[in-house]
C-alpha cells in the first residue's frame, strides 16, 4: 500500500497537477492540505473518474484538509472536537483535521498552523493547538485496535538536517525550540518519522519558498512528514519526497512524500 501527502495550497489552482501526478503515481491514499474550498465546491468527479472516493473537510481561501483513497474510508471524522468532545471546538473553525481507517490503519491528515512570528497570537495558538493534537492523538491510540499513519504538513522542521541553513533557527517560526518540544511531545506517544528510517542525510526537502529562486538553489525545509505506530513503521519498505511536481509551472510551494507499506 502507497500513502502520500501533499500540502497542495489550493486544489482548484492546482488541480491539472494532482491528477497528473496521481495519473502517474496511482497510490492507494493521497493525503491534501490547504485545499482551500467549501466542500460543496471540491472537484470530486476530476478524481472519482480516477476511481478515488473523497472525504474532504474545507473553508473557503484558507486551510482545508482531504482524504482521496481507491477504496472507501470507514469511521471518518474531521476536527478535534469529534474525539475530544466540546472542549476542543474552538480549534475546529479552521478546517485542518480528518481521519479515516482503511484496512485497519487509522490515517490522521493535518495541517498544523504555521504561527506566523514568535511574538504573534498566532504562534501562542500553534503552540496550543499541538497541545490539542497529543490529547487528540493520545484518545484515539487508546480507541484504535489497529496502527496510526499521522502525516501532512506540520510547519515544524524537527532537526537541524531538516533546514537548509539552521544557523539562528531559535528564532525561526517553524524552528523554534518550543515548537519542537511540542512536536516531541506527540510523538512520544509512540510515533516515529518514517522518512528518516530510510534517508538520514541531510539536503532533502518538502517545502521551498517561492521567493529568492529558492528551490533551484535548493533552499528548502522538511516540514511534511509522515508518522506512524511501531507495528506501521516495521512494515515500512520505502518512503521518499517526489520533487518533480515542483518543478512544475505554478506549482505548489510543497511537494509529495509517499510512503510504501
Amino acid at each position: 500500500m502507497k500513502i502520500a501527502t501533499w500540502n497542495v495550497n489550493s486544489i482548484r489552482t492546482r488541480l491539472d497537477h494532482v491528477v497528473n501526478w496521481l495519473t502517474t503515481n496511482p497510490v492507494d491514499v493521497l493525503c491534501l492540505q490547504e485545499t482551500k474550498v467549501v466542500d460543496e465546491k471540491f472537484p470530486r468527479q476530476a478524481f472519482t473518474e480516477l476511481g478515488y472516493h473523497a472525504a474532504v473537510f474545507g473553508q473557503p481561501s484558507y486551510n482545508g484538509v482531504a482524504i482521496l483513497s481507491r477504496s472507501p474510508l470507514s469511521n471518518i471524522s474531521t476536527g478535534f472536537a469529534s474525539v475530544l468532545g466540546d472542549a476542543a471546538t474552538e480549534f475546529d473553525a479552521q478546517k485542518r483535521v480528518i481521519a479515516g481507517c482503511i484496512d485497519e490503519i487509522r490515517i490522521i491528515n493535518l495541517y498544523v498552523p504555521n504561527g506566523s512570528s514568535i511574538s504573534s497570537d498566532k504562534y501562542a495558538y500553534k503552540l496550543r493547538w499541538l497541545a490539542t493534537l497529543h490529547e487528540y492523538l493520545k484518545t484515539l491510540l487508546l480507541q484504535q485496535a489497529g496502527g496510526l499513519l499521522v502525516c501532512g504538513d506540520f510547519n515544524v522542521a524537527l532537526e537541524d538536517i531538516d533546514i537548509h541553513d539552521p544557523i539562528g533557527r531559535e528564532q525561526m517560526v517553524m524552528a523554534t525550540d518550543l515548537e519542537r518540544q511540542a512536536l516531541t511531545t506527540v510523538l512520544s506517544l509512540g510515533l516515529t518519522d518514517v522518512f528518516r528510517k530510510f534517508t538520514l542525510e541531510d539536503k532533502h526537502f518538502s517545502w521551498w519558498d517561492y521567493r529568492a529562486a529558492a528551490f533551484r538553489r535548493n533552499l528548502g525545509w522538511r516540514i511534511d512528514h509522515i508518522y506512524l505506530t511501531a507495528d506501521l513503521y516495521d512494515k515500512a519498505i520505502a518512503c521518499t519526497i517526489d520533487i518533480a511536481p515542483r518543478k512544475l509551472e505554478q506549482p505548489s510551494d510543497h511537494t509529495p512524500v509517499i510512503v510504501e507499506l
